[in-house]
């Protein structure tokens, strides 16, 4: 058996809690393989909405196991409240979810770290989540970081007290000085003692024995291919590759054990935090955009930036993970246009191009638009794709003639059941 993949191919955001639900009753294992609780993937059934941030979107099937991968960085308070959230919602989360001894933990060091580093940024700031994801992996490739498998040693505490002691002398070169720490280590150590009632797997070992037994194991990403450390808009990108390599590297799978690569993006573009932004609108269209996709950070809450669709570098991430299958999501929100506008080209330092360059900041480069005709018609109580209106298949045909990748899904509302698929997905 081979691991299929599923990503976000724009800035994150763009759906894949809700896919992966979705796709999960045709998979064994769900596992996630990199970033930390800056995620949030929301789920959306008989009428209540879920936010995951660290445990995989397969939670909520019975017969599903979870895994969180070694690529993952794991902050014990938020998880704790995870867990929590979904044991007060009958979900059997200790029976279902597996964590990697090769995980690292967010300290609450780790905090403190990025709010500091980013305040010292000034207007240069990357918009960080202030989650401690940064720092953490940082110390993981510092090689000074604490990982899930060092809880249960009996030099636990030791190896604590001498990651923080260098994290305090840090902040002290930043200005901060006297940190209250003795709270938010209360906190901290409560969540450990709820990371020691999970089983703590060799998760390499474990997903390949499970594809060697014919399980399905679908691999989840979190935020998207445009935050890739190497290939995103740097610096303004996670600290993680989100990309389909990143699987690879934060699972413990050989390269040629990828199955299917599901990309996912919306019906037009958004971001969160700062960096450039080629087709973003600050006008009442944009304004539009946020209001009718409820465009606010499932774990942040703040405010998304909104856009049309951008075609250079929707085609750059299907390269970068060799998509074989698309989904785009909200396509619903996008009925309130006459036309909508799709970004073909870029003008770029005075040259038309097609695809996404080195530098994409606006006094650099300008979006070069197509017009297409909009719906205008509800599309959130459709259930098949025979009543869905010709002007939407012919926007579905467009993308697929420009991005030469079939779009099998196409998400009409948040629900599970407000999905229509297009082509069946064989697993």
């Amino acid at each position: 058996m081979k691991t299929d993949v599923l990503l976000g191919l724009q800035w994150g955001d763009e759906g894949k809690g809700k896919i992966v639900d979705v796709l999960t009753p045709n998979y064994d294992v769900i596992a996630r393989f990199q970033g930390g609780p800056n995620a949030g993937h929301t789920l959306e059934f008989e009428g209540i909405k879920h936010v995951l941030h660290t445990i995989p979107s397969g939670i909520f099937r019975e017969e599903t196991i979870n895994i969180v991968g070694n690529g993952v960085v794991i902050d014990p308070v938020i998880l704790k409240k995870e867990i929590e959230a979904l044991e007060a919602r009958n979900v059997d989360v200790q029976k279902k979810l597996f964590l990697s001894k090769k995980a690292h933990l967010i300290l609450p060091t780790h905090r403190l770290l990025d709010a500091a580093s980013e305040a010292a940024k000034g207007k240069g700031k990357i918009g960080s989540t202030l989650k401690g994801i940064g720092p953490t992996y940082m110390d993981k490739t510092g090689r000074n970081g604490l990982r899930i498998g060092d809880v249960d040693s009996g030099k636990f505490k030791e190896k604590y007290q001498t990651l923080v002691q260098k994290h305090l002398n840090h902040l002290s070169r930043l200005g901060q000085e006297n940190v209250e720490l003795e709270e938010l280590e209360i906190e901290w150590f409560d969540g450990i003692e709820t990371l020691k009632q999970f089983q703590h797997i060799d998760s390499e070992h474990t997903i390949n024995n499970f594809l060697k037994q014919g399980k399905k194991v679908l691999a989840e990403g979190a935020q998207g291919s445009l935050l890739d450390i190497d290939f995103g808009s740097y610096p303004f990108v996670t600290s993680s590759n989100t990309i389909c390599a990143g699987a690879c590297i934060g699972l413990g799978i050989a390269p040629n054990k990828i199955g299917e690569v599901y990309g996912i993006f919306k019906a037009y573009c958004t971001r969160v935090g700062s960096g450039p932004f080629p087709t973003e609108l600050h006008d009442e269209t944009g304004e539009l955009l946020r209001k009718k996709g409820n465009e606010f950070g499932a774990t942040t809450g703040r405010p998304r930036r909104c856009g049309w669709l951008d075609l250079p570098a929707l085609k750059y991430s299907i390269m970068l993970n060799g998509v074989t299958q698309l989904i785009m999501m909200k396509a619903d929100v996008l009925s309130e246009f006459n036309t909508i506008k799709v970004c073909t080209h870029y003008n770029y330092q005075g040259q038309k191009i097609d695809y996404f360059p080195y530098e994409i900041s606006p006094e650099n480069l300008t979006p070069i638009y197509t017009e297409l005709k909009g719906w205008q018609q509800d599309l959130t109580g459709m259930t098949s794709l025979d009543s869905i209106p010709q002007e939407l298949n012919d926007y579905i045909s467009f993308l697929e003639n420009e991005l030469q990748v079939p779009i099998t899904i196409v998400s009409v509302g948040p629900d599970r059941t407000q999905t229509l698929m297009r082509e069946k997905v064989v697993v």
